[in-house]
Order: C-alpha cells, then sequence, then structure tokens
C-alpha cells in the first residue's frame, strides 16, 4: 500500500460555489428586471395593434421556428451522416505508368 492511497484527494474550494450562486443569482437578477421591462413597455401605452400587426407577428414566429427547426435537422443529419468529420488526405497511388519506356 502507497502513502498516497491514504490522502484524500483535495475537495472543492469554497470559491467556486460562491461563485457559482453569485452568477446564478446575476442571472436570475437579470432575468427579473428583463422581464419588468418588458412589461412596462407592453402596459405603458395605450396605442392597440391592429390585426395585420398580430398577423405579421404570427407569421415572423413560425418562419423563424420553421427556420430554426429545418437548420438544426441539417445539423443533426449532418453529423448522423459523418459529414462533419475532419478531412483526411488520402495519397495517390504510386504508379509505373509514369515510368514509361523512354525513362529508367
Amino acid at each position: 500500500m502507497n502513502s498516497t492511497d491514504l490522502q484524500q484527494a483535495p475537495s472543492a474550494p469554497s470559491g467556486g460555489k460562491l461563485a457559482r450562486w453569485l452568477v446564478i443569482a446575476l442571472l436570475c437578477g437579470m432575468l427579473v428586471a428583463a422581464c419588468v421591462l418588458g412589461y412596462l413597455g407592453w402596459t405603458s401605452t395605450d396605442t392597440s395593434v391592429p390585426a395585420s400587426g398580430y398577423v405579421a407577428l404570427v407569421l415572423g414566429v413560425v418562419f423563424s421556428l420553421i427556420v430554426g427547426v429545418g437548420l438544426m435537422a441539417l445539423v443533426f443529419y449532418s453529423s448522423r451522416k459523418g459529414y462533419d468529420e475532419p478531412a483526411v488526405l488520402i495519397p495517390e497511388p504510386e504508379s509505373d505508368a509514369e515510368d514509361g519506356p523512354g525513362r529508367s
């Protein structure tokens, strides 16, 4: 038995957990701030949106979803078929055809 077998691996520093929680808290705060600003922006005016505006909004969302789903499908297809593999140089076979009768 080695003397290193008895030693335990050092635990993760507690500063890492604190930093992780601070980042999570900061991101949650930013999400809440974005939601509040969105709500205030949505309700701060009494202007109504015409029906054509809602139609344009729905068509834009649907088109964006179709493009996103299509691109993700192409990514998965490309990955499964092996198109994402790195290029490999295949050397040309050495042939004796270049060494004609006049060459030695």
